[in-house]
């Protein structure tokens, strides 16, 4: 056994850590640090910058939504608008999201009970508290990725599909997901594991997420990429909530397509083709914000809500002392 200080023949094969991309700095004092990789890709979809390791595959969670939505659309479902919307959302549980993923479960002759999505609480705190203040429980229908799944059953439907192995890597349906995921990030998938809704989850290179964004914002009109873009953006209080950057972003940045992923991942296509992809590697969501605000910065997004994504504030007792920031 080798002690500490003595050599050894024997290399430890330990990979570079990601760059820094926020610190954590309280009063004054830098006490941490989130690491990670991000991609830039120009109008022609090169790249036009990168920091740490794009290349490399991670799990996109719920950023992998406007392709899953894709795959139900070109499975024969006739969504669009509202519905559409929230097939591709992380929807916060506000009552207008529980009323529309149950409307279009029965639609389709569904309920509740056929969902296979864990009982969760509202994702946001604030739709949480209310919950449970009034006397509710952890239930399938209010867990963020509902309307996801209350799409998906209604394409096994449609198709006469086995609604009770919806989940299944080998279903139909989910071999569809892994087919569109791997045309428009255009890479094949790394690995497939399994999501926290359940679902089967494909990972892919951040260079091949921010191409598959940017896909979906340049494709021709009528396509399934296009349309669930287009519902994306007309409708972005159905893909996130009332109180979400995503929502923010896509009201105030017109063309703008943007979807979080929980583990700290982030992808953004704009109008015009460029288009960013990220993940801090400590899965830590604080630290999104400021990211994404600097990268929107130096792709010169002038909008007073790049502002309100970056704030990032640390509290000591009831006031602010500090904050998260990027360092790029």
């Amino acid at each position: 056994m080798t002690s500490i200080g003595a050599t050894s023949d024997i290399a430890p094969d330990i990979a570079p850590a990601p760059p820094v991309l926020a610190e954590v700095v309280r009063s004054g004092f830098t006490e941490g640090h989130h690491r990670g990789s991000l991609v830039v890709l120009a109008a022609d979809g090169g790249v036009e910058w990168a920091l740490g390791d794009p290349a490399a595959p991670v799990f996109p969670r719920s950023s992998n939504k406007p392709m899953q939505a894709a795959a139900i659309l070109r499975a024969g479902l006739d969504l669009s608008g509202e519905r559409l919307a929230l097939a591709a959302a992380s929807h916060s549980g506000e009552r207008f999201h529980l009323e529309l993923a149950r409307t279009m479960l029965a639609e389709h002759g569904l309920s509740t009970d056929d969902l296979r999505t864990p009982p969760d609480l509202p994702l946001d705190p604030v739709e949480a508290e209310a919950y449970l203040a009034a006397g509710h429980v952890r239930e399938r229908i209010t867990m963020n990725c509902s309307g996801k799944h209350a799409a998906m059953l209604a394409a096994c439907v449609r198709n006469g599909w086995d609604t009770a192995t919806y989940l299944d890597p080998a279903h139909p349906l989910q071999r569809l997901v892994h087919q569109v995921i791997e045309e428009a990030a255009g890479e094949p998938v790394a690995a497939v594991g399994t999501d926290g809704c359940g679902a089967p989850l494909m990972a892919i290179g951040l260079v091949g997420l921010a191409r598959a964004f940017r896909s979906f914002v340049l494709a021709e009109p009528g396509t399934a990429e296009r349309r669930v873009a287009d519902a994306m953006r007309a409708h972005p209080e159905y893909v996130a909530g009332t109180r979400r950057p995503d929502t923010w972003l896509m009201r105030e940045v017109p063309g703008t397509l943007s979807k979080m992923g929980a583990e700290a991942v982030q992808a953004v296509a704009l109008a015009d083709g460029r288009a960013l992809a990220f993940k801090i590697d400590d899965g830590s969501g604080r630290a999104i914000g400021p990211v994404l605000a600097r990268t929107l910065e130096l792709l010169g997004v002038d909008a007073p809500v790049v502002s309100r994504i970056g704030r990032a504030p640390l509290s000591g007792g009831a006031a602010e002392v500090g904050e998260i920031r990027a360092t790029f």
